[in-house]
């Protein structure tokens, strides 16, 4: 599974910002769901592995940078039964504004840190997406093979999670792919990765509270003996915990 951060062209940087302002909440909770799908040509299942857990954020400051820190608890089903997982990851925001990931551990992409989403918004985008009101495109590497995907980002009418008044943003991006993949090291494909997500940010604190995102490959797997059409799903759903439960989503009528 593969979620990294891109970088949204123009000045909407959603996808690489990260807040530089005092930090609002020192610890966030989070529950998680995904699940890694493999489909043959026929659209029939292959095989499937689903994730279910918690998580927690914590954000602290050292001198002038701030330190994300992510750690998931978390069931991993698949077609060896069950097994109890663990994963972190951390991520440190400079002075300079660069951001530097690392370390982690964190093989199944199930950290908040670990997701083509920020964790947290600051204040000039922010400002930035409250006056988008039509797609916007934009490009960005892919998380596989680093050739450049195309697609769009637009803006999502306001929602509460759980309590708190949030921001939502949405993007579909499409480009190709001829390789392997770093959980599939053996699989030589071709073909085209699509990537669709939305995402909720708190208007008070800027920091993320809801992400559903899909990444989907559909090609040919070549072994040199016959190519095959296959299909591999990856999805993920962190949400803001409310006790043991995620956050609902409930969108908030337009003003008229």
């Amino acid at each position: 599974m593969i979620f990294r951060r891109a970088v949204v062209a123009g000045t909407f940087a959603l996808l690489a910002a990260v807040a530089s302002a005092a930090v609002a909440r020192a610890d966030q909770a989070y529950t998680v769901q995904g699940q890694d799908t493999f489909l043959d040509g026929n659209r029939d299942v292959h095989s499937s592995t689903v994730y279910r857990g918690v998580q927690r954020l914590s954000i602290t400051r050292s001198g002038a940078a701030t330190i994300y820190n992510a750690r998931v608890e978390y069931d991993r089903t698949g077609e060896g039964g069950k097994q109890h997982q663990r994963a972190s990851f951390s991520s440190t925001l400079l002075p300079s504004g660069e951001q530097k990931d690392g370390p982690g551990d964190d093989p199944d992409y199930l950290t908040v840190l670990n997701q083509p989403f920020a964790v947290q918004l600051d204040a000039p985008t922010m400002r930035d997406l409250a006056h988008v009101r039509r797609a916007v495109p934009f490009d960005f590497p892919s998380p596989m093979t680093g050739a450049t995907l195309h697609g769009s980002l637009r803006r999502l009418a306001d929602a509460m999670v759980g309590t708190r008044r949030a921001m939502g943003i949405a993007f579909e991006a499409k480009g190709p792919l001829h390789g392997a993949l770093p959980d599939h090291p053996a699989m030589q494909l071709a073909g085209t990765i699509t990537m669709k997500g939305t995402a909720y940010y708190d208007y008070g604190s800027a920091l993320l509270l809801a992400l559903d995102a899909t990444l989907a490959i559909d090609g040919n797997l070549d072994d040199t003996a016959h190519r095959s059409p296959v299909s591999i799903v990856y999805t993920r759903s962190i949400h803001s915990a409310e006790g043991s439960e995620a956050a609902r989503i409930v969108p908030v009528p337009r003003r008229t």
